[in-house]
């Protein structure tokens, strides 16, 4: 399974259109090699870079989409997922985009093909989604971006 962004490559630097210095809107994600006993996706992208400052944990979550269909192929530029929107660490069910308060931060998309669905509503956690996910992850892959504000 693979995970890709027209915008950005692996590694690479997220363009500040998808950030809070842009538009803050999600980048265009490609998906393929969905294995075909997969009933669910799930996209979780988050920041394990935060310092302790801001929160104890040091992870901030951006994204969290659950109940994708396996079908799905790509996740189109400013657009809502199909499936069930999580909330984010600021507690709202949206894209929110890299934000880094000091310096460069990794973004990690993750993704992952469920053998069921989790029949979860909108606003769960990613901690809740991690946990209803045990012992139902086929296949998993990510997509890593780095983003460091202007000074």
């Amino acid at each position: 399974m693979e995970l890709k962004s027209p915008k950005f490559k692996n590694g690479e630097s997220i363009p500040a259109l998808y950030t809070c210095d842009g538009s803050n809107i999600n980048p265009p994600l490609v998906i393929s090699g969905v294995p075909k006993e997969a009933k669910a996706l799930v996209l979780i992208m988050d920041d394990p870079d935060v310092p302790t400052f801001v929160r104890q944990d040091r992870m901030w979550v951006h994204w969290v989409v659950v109940d994708m269909p396996p079908t799905t192929q790509e996740l189109k530029e400013n657009s809502t997922p199909p499936g069930v929107v999580g909330n984010n660490t600021s507690g709202t069910a949206v894209y929110q985009g890299p934000c880094p308060p000091d310096r460069e931060h990794r973004y990690f998309f993750k993704l992952y093909a469920l053998d069921a669905p989790l029949r979860l509503k909108r606003g769960v956690t990613k901690v809740e989604v991690e946990k209803a996910m045990q012992g139902h992850v086929i296949a998993h892959c990510e997509l890593m971006g780095r983003y460091v504000r202007a000074q």
